[in-house]
């Protein structure tokens, strides 16, 4: 019997030069994944947050700041998703070596989440959600879109309700 192996399956993932780990002021452990961008800058996941770091700069989101992220095969490049400032475009070097970032983004953003709902108000949904923080502490987080009157009493009112429950439900109360 004949087997052939892809030699694509044990392709390593990248490994973030020390010189960016040490300013990164992590251990090789800490370090989930790592992946080289377009610009020269690295991404790395960490256990407790995502990192962008180049040869001048380091920038850190704790993963209870990252709302999602949305992979972009066509271009190459991922897309932030943050709770509070702009969305960060990360542009992929290569999307196939790529992949154990990505599974690790995702991973850690949704290991933040405890529970969560979607409240209908009449301007839009609003999420409502309860995370773990960087230090294990969990706290409520009100995400709306943009269209969303969070100061409006009515959805004000929905709002609060929802939070009970979500802070009920993980035990908060």
């Amino acid at each position: 019997m004949t087997y052939r192996v892809s030699v694509g399956l044990f392709r390593r993932a990248p490994r973030l030069p020390d010189a960016y780990r040490q300013r990164l002021a992590l251990t090789a452990d800490q370090v989930l994944a790592a992946v080289e961008l377009a610009d020269h800058r690295w991404a790395v996941a960490s256990r407790r947050a995502l990192h962008v770091v180049d040869a001048e700069r380091v920038r850190r989101w704790p993963w209870a700041q990252v709302d999602h992220g949305s992979l972009d095969a066509e271009q190459h490049s991922l897309t932030v998703h943050l709770v509070e400032g702009p969305d960060l475009v990360l542009e992929l070097v290569d999307q196939t070596s790529s992949r154990p970032f990505a599974g690790a983004f995702r991973e850690r953003v949704q290991s933040s989440v405890v529970c969560s709902c979607d409240v209908s108000a009449p301007s839009g949904v609003v999420f409502v959600t309860v995370r773990r923080g960087e230090d294990g502490a969990l706290f409520t987080q009100v995400v709306g879109p943009g269209t969303s009157d969070l100061h409006d009493p009515d959805v004000a009112a929905l709002v609060e309700d929802a939070k009970a429950s979500m802070r009920e439900a993980a035990g908060l109360t």
